[in-house]
């Protein structure tokens, strides 16, 4: 068996800048934009970009991400040839180990790699939130003859210090690379998203588990090393709405853009470019005689009894009678009670806010609230 390109996703991240979000949940797993979650993101962009054979490495509380995957079906990923992988962190002789960074979690499934016999290994997080076609990307890897291809987006001068930076020459070849430098030379920021060749990376990730100083990082470690050995390495330039959704600040902002998507130059609902989900399995909604809703998203299983503007309501959530909620994110199966001022927050997977609570402000950072009561 031989594919042209299988894509490994890294999707064990705790995502602890999120706080209670991930509390009990793996970052890719957190809902988003109502029905979604963050995963879904990277997996649709597979599918539409025709890559059938996915590895997703889990680590951090997978439990719910393992249900949520399940085979693959949701997005067309359930083929016999291929399909989703789930890729837990490896055991050894001596007991099970966590991964210690990006390349060593791709080193210790090297043989699921051979399995499929790839030309090019596409590696991605599982925790960003974008559209990319990556044939595209693909076609440019190997019209370089490119050994590393870094897909990079321009970011604003001031903000380059957060992320791994690329200068690159007049044909887009990178020659130098910087790992969140403070003083940095371009604003040609990594996403996060390579094409190796396989052979090549192969080689490196071998290299760099034998090294006695690693920090076993694509970012730190094989990027820097393969530049060292002139290796070919371009950079492919970006230019689509992109957001690393870390913060609990940009995963309100990257949602308050869904909502007006003018702001992202794409529609989430778009059918030439879908974003697929596991979260089919609820009613219609429910809206009441007296419920008044603005600028929202109100998704299935959804019971609106007061009123709602400027908000995302994932599946499940009930807003009761007297509730006003306002510039908000409710996650799946929330509850606002009766009589409640809910304003710019993220109300928590399950959690509530009890009948005449009062809770956020206009001014302000964002608030998660309650604690994830998760189901599965």
């Amino acid at each position: 068996m031989k594919k042209k390109c299988i894509a490994m996703l890294l999707a064990g991240g705790q995502g602890s800048r999120l706080g209670l979000l991930t509390g009990s949940i793996a970052k890719p797993a957190v809902s988003f934009g109502g029905k979604y979650r963050i995963i879904d993101f990277s997996l649709s962009n597979c599918v539409n970009s025709g890559i059938d054979t996915v590895g997703v490495l889990i680590q951090y509380k997978p439990l719910i991400l393992n249900k949520y995957l399940g085979t693959g079906e949701a997005w067309d990923l359930d083929n016999s040839n291929g399909g989703v992988h789930i890729l837990p962190p490896y055991a050894g002789a001596t007991g099970g180990q966590w991964y210690e960074g990006t390349a060593d979690a791709i080193y210790h499934n090297i043989d699921f790699i051979d399995m499929y016999n790839p030309e090019n290994v596409l590696i991605l997080s599982g925790d960003h939130i974008y559209k990319m076609d990556y044939n595209e990307m693909l076609e440019y890897h190997e019209a370089n003859n490119s050994d590393l291809t870094v897909s990079v987006m321009e970011v604003p001068m001031e903000e380059a210090s957060r992320f791994g930076i690329m200068s690159t020459d007049e044909d887009n070849r990178i020659t130098k690379f910087a790992e969140k430098p403070k003083e940095p030379e371009s604003n040609l920021a990594s996403m996060g998203i390579y094409i190796f060749s396989w052979p090549v990376l192969k080689k490196a990730l071998l290299e760099d588990h034998d090294k006695e100083i690693t920090s076993h990082d694509f970012g730190k470690d094989l990027i820097p090393t393969l530049l060292g050995e002139g290796k070919n390495l371009f950079a492919y330039n970006f230019d689509g709405y992109w957001k690393d959704v870390g913060t609990v600040s940009s995963y309100y902002e990257s949602q308050m853009d869904i909502l007006y998507h003018e702001t992202m130059g794409w529609d989430l609902f778009s059918r030439d470019f879908r974003v697929m989900s596991n979260s089919n399995m609820y009613p219609p909604q429910l809206i009441g005689p007296d419920a008044e809703i603005s600028d929202s998203m109100i998704c299935n299983g959804c019971n609106v009894m007061g009123k709602v503007t400027g908000s995302i309501l994932g599946s499940g959530a009930i807003v009761e009678e007297g509730a006003v909620v306002k510039d908000s994110i409710l996650l799946p199966n929330s509850y606002v009670g009766k009589n409640c001022q809910v304003t710019r927050i993220v109300l928590n997977e399950g959690a509530e806010v009890k009948d005449g609570e009062t809770v956020g402000s206009m001014v302000g950072d964002i608030q998660v609230i309650g604690e994830a009561k998760l189901s599965i």
